[in-house]
């Protein structure tokens, strides 16, 4: 089992160790992985990430990269290097922690323990996962729902936690001794002792991460987003420096919306309801004159259509109309006559076409389209009386229709 120093001492970015033991790449497999008596970088566990940084040889004075950090059941933690390469088993070797990234996990983890809180105090509503991810981080919350007051109450109320600057202090005890401390949650993994987080008369948690030594050094806690999930209700949000990148984000974007709307940024919400509103109320109106353009159209086609054995084929390319447009059409044309065939295609966005005859007609549409497209190289089908397809390309569409028919005519 190796030696955590994180345990003791969550700030503690630079260490010695001595190399216990290596291990080959292996399979798939292109990295080495080195395993140390002692060391300072935090593996993925509890919902926090793991700690990245560099082992230099403090003989021949190579720098190796570790690039992640796991833990094996029986305790042994694990430094996978960024190549095959790795110092020499027994190795003296010093260990450089990312103080940055390591600095964020204990603003995000502590702000957690924090939040969680704020909920359980006011809501009673007990935190059954955290995770901490590249940009923000979740909890979820045993409850079915949490409101907007209700998330505004709890950020509110950790917020002050960390205005006031407690202690966050570390403590080890044994699961009976825990369990008569009023510990918030205790793991169900049987330890000899476990590690306690202790945010001074507020919040006490059985936690092996990594945390701040006083609550103002999470900055603050920014709530994002709330939504429900399998096991309850998950609460995004953010801590420290992330919160204030987050924040300064958020902020440009905003700003940037009101400009195009030439709106102040708080009137944003307002002015992208209306122009919803608005496109809605356009999308409906396009789609009236869609149809009775499509109503209009079918009919002067119905009359200049020439009639075979008591049957109207009526085949046309439409360059510049979509997809909606000639399948529109076509159930026009086909509800108003009977014995009629519509063989359309449509040039605008992707090539298409669509074939479809009166309901109950004696030809099989789908069966035409997958034949006519074929040649082409397109895909479709569908049913007896109706069908699409799309071309590989707008050139195609007229040798696709000419095709259908072609066969059409002949059969009538």
């Amino acid at each position: 089992m190796t030696h955590r120093l994180y345990y003791t001492a969550p700030d503690l970015f630079e260490f010695n160790g001595k190399v216990a033991e290596i291990i080959p790449p292996a399979g798939t497999e292109n990295r080495s992985v080195v395993v140390l008596d002692q060391t300072a970088f935090y593996p993925t566990s509890g919902g926090q990430v793991f700690d990245t940084g560099w082992l230099e040889s403090r003989s021949g004075g190579q720098r190796y990269q570790v690039v992640e950090v796991a833990e094996k059941d029986d305790g042994t933690i694990l430094h996978f290097l960024d190549a095959d390469a790795a110092p020499e088993p027994g190795a003296e070797v010093h260990g450089i922690i990312d103080a940055q990234r390591r600095r964020d996990h204990m603003q995000q983890h502590t702000g957690q323990h924090v939040l969680s809180a704020a909920f359980l105090r006011l809501f009673n509503m007990p935190t059954v996962s955290f995770h901490m991810g590249d940009e923000t981080c979740t909890i979820d919350l045993d409850t079915k729902a949490v409101s907007a007051e209700q998330a505004e109450k709890a950020a509110h109320l950790a917020n002050e936690i960390i205005t006031e600057d407690r202690p966050v202090e570390i403590h080890f005890v044994t699961a009976d001794e825990a369990r008569g401390m009023g510990v918030r949650k205790i793991p169900p993994v049987e330890r000899e002792n476990l590690r306690l987080i202790n945010i001074r008369d507020f919040d006490l948690c059985a936690c092996g991460g990594t945390h701040v030594h006083r609550t103002g050094q999470i900055g603050c806690i920014l709530l994002r987003k709330r939504e429900k999930v399998k096991q309850g209700m998950r609460v995004e949000f953010v801590c420290g420096r992330r919160a204030l990148e987050v924040a300064q984000h958020d902020y440009a974007a905003l700003t940037e919306a009101a400009s195009i709307f030439s709106a102040h940024p708080w009137d944003v919400p307002q002015q992208v309801r209306k122009a919803l509103e608005e496109t809605k109320a356009a999308r409906k109106s396009y789609e009236k004159s869609q149809e009775e353009l499509a109503e209009l159209l079918a009919d002067k086609m119905i009359v200049d259509a020439a009639t075979q054995a008591n049957a109207k084929v009526i085949a046309q390319v439409f360059p510049e109309r979509d997809l909606m447009f000639v399948k529109l059409l076509a159930q026009k044309l086909t509800r108003a006559g009977d014995n009629v065939v519509a063989l359309l295609a449509a040039g605008s966005g992707t090539p298409a076409l669509v074939f479809a005859q009166t309901p109950g007609g004696k030809f099989d549409m789908g069966a035409l389209m997958k034949e006519a497209l074929a040649a082409t190289g397109g895909r479709g089908g569908g049913t007896r009386d109706m069908a699409q397809g799309g071309a590989p390309s707008a050139d195609r569409l007229e040798t696709a229709i000419a095709t259908a028919a072609q066969y059409l005519r002949s059969q009538i």
